[in-house]
């Protein structure tokens, strides 16, 4: 009896035996998918500084004097100690050239001879332009702050996927010069941690009237580049304290879950009441259980608590903000999959924005802010957002089963067209009071006259 032959892929086909893996665990900085991308390419590329490996074989953007002159600022600010250590730290990026390579989905980016003074380039610069951002008398005679228009832009190259390093780096060069190596006590470079650095840079892109920034900054301990740290500041304070449950924050998305318009909602009795103090993605629906079914009187102050409310955090949509949450989306398509805050966000507003009665709605209660030419402008920039975007989970998919169960219950939303028509001030309230009132006075006395009523 012959011996069996041992069967092997290549007498089907001629592929390699072993194959690298398309992403190594540690990947979290992408190229923008190509689907997203030829939506607004312009969103996703850097317009004045490159950083890391994607953009930097552009000398229009590299602004590699710049970075030059700031390595040098950075080095006379360094005591002997100090300086050691930047030496030092070129060494770790030597020994960790593989490890940093694995962040980039293009896994040979660490294989470019000028891959570690690249990146030490960058980092040093990076260090240097945060510090000056904490220290209001260092951005005098620089025009990187001086110049409204680089100062802007360059915030805003910082923060696109496609331009990172990661955060792991930057905190090891803020540890090593400024920790480690420091015999001068706390001074302003080591009073703070590299993430508050970073917070600060970015203050900009963050709510207004943050209240709890210095406990986000406490609680931001695994983000792994500056496209993470935004997403992170839109993120519900919950998420921010007690971390990601996919199973418990998200539901399966289901296409009848689909949200009425803002204006469809307002007249079925929901008021859009704008919050200050939370995230951008913290939305929630309240109401009284009970009360909710007599929504005319909502209109009185004192019975403010008979509204079913939308609370939503105000947003200021600027010539960035599509830039902004674009990158957020695509950052989110590529490595948080399952965790779609954003995706779902930036969907739910596009639930409520259809029209430009739509957006006149949510901007007459402030929950928006635009500076964009007209409410139809801001409508198609809404809309366009989520084109292409995948998702399979919905962290509002609760708020949106409350909103439309009080959209679809009829009593309610007569309630709410009577709201709308006949009590949607204290004004047309009395009016209506006192029109009632004469009505049932003049029935009363027609019967009167004709004997129903005896005198």
């Amino acid at each position: 009896m012959g011996s069996e032959t041992t069967l092997q892929i290549q007498h089907i086909i001629n592929i390699p035996e072993l194959i690298e893996p398309m992403l190594h665990d540690q990947c979290c900085i992408y190229n923008v998918p190509n689907h997203l991308l030829k939506l607004n390419e312009d969103a996703y590329t850097p317009k004045f500084i490159s950083i890391g490996p994607f953009h930097s074989h552009n000398s229009e953007l590299n602004q590699e004097k710049q970075k030059q002159r700031y390595f040098h600022a950075f080095w006379k600010r360094l005591s002997n100690k100090q300086a050691s250590a930047l030496v030092q730290f070129k060494a770790f990026l030597e020994d960790n050239r593989e490890n940093i390579g694995n962040f980039y989905c293009k896994q040979d980016v660490c294989q470019n001879d000028k891959f570690v003074e690249m990146i030490l380039l960058d980092s040093v610069f990076v260090m240097e332009l945060f510090l000056r951002k904490a220290n209001e008398s260092e951005q005098k005679n620089d025009y990187m702050f001086t110049t409204s228009w680089i100062y802007k832009i360059t915030q805003r190259d910082l923060l696109l996927l496609e331009n990172q390093i990661p955060m792991f780096v930057l905190e090891e060069l803020h540890k090593r010069v400024f920790l480690l190596s420091d015999n001068n006590g706390c001074n302003k470079e080591n009073c703070v941690s590299f993430i508050e650095l970073a917070f600060n840079y970015f203050e900009d892109y963050y709510p207004q009237k943050l209240s709890s920034k210095d406990e986000m900054i406490r609680n931001c301990k695994s983000c792994k580049h500056f496209t993470d740290l935004i997403r992170y500041s839109y993120l519900p304070r919950e998420i921010q304290v007690k971390g990601v449950n996919p199973s418990e924050n998200f539901t399966p998305f289901r296409s009848e879950y689909v949200l009425r318009t803002a204006t469809k909602l307002n007249e079925a009795g929901i008021s859009f009441e704008k919050v200050q103090g939370r995230s951008y993605c913290d939305i929630s629906f309240t109401k009284t259980p009970i009360l909710s079914w007599f929504l005319c009187l909502g209109c009185v102050p004192c019975l403010k608590v008979v509204e079913s409310k939308l609370q939503i955090p105000h947003l200021n949509v600027d010539q960035g903000t599509e830039c902004v949450l674009r990158n957020l989306i695509a950052f989110e398509q590529c490595h948080y999959s399952d965790q779609p805050f954003i995706c779902n966000y930036v969907s739910l507003i596009d639930s409520l924005i259809h029209t430009h009665e739509d957006v006149e709605l949510l901007v007459d209660t402030e929950i928006i802010n635009h500076e964009l030419g007209s409410h139809a402008e801001l409508a198609t920039l809404v809309n366009c957002l989520c084109k292409r975007v995948v998702v399979t989970s919905n962290c509002y998919g609760e708020v949106v089963k409350e909103l439309n169960e009080h959209y679809n219950n009829r009593w309610k939303h007569y309630m709410g067209m009577l709201r709308s028509v006949y009590f949607r001030d204290p004004w047309r309230l009395s009016s209506t009071v006192v029109g009632v009132a004469i009505f049932l006075f003049a029935i009363v006395n027609f019967l009167r006259v004709i004997g129903v009523f005896s005198t």
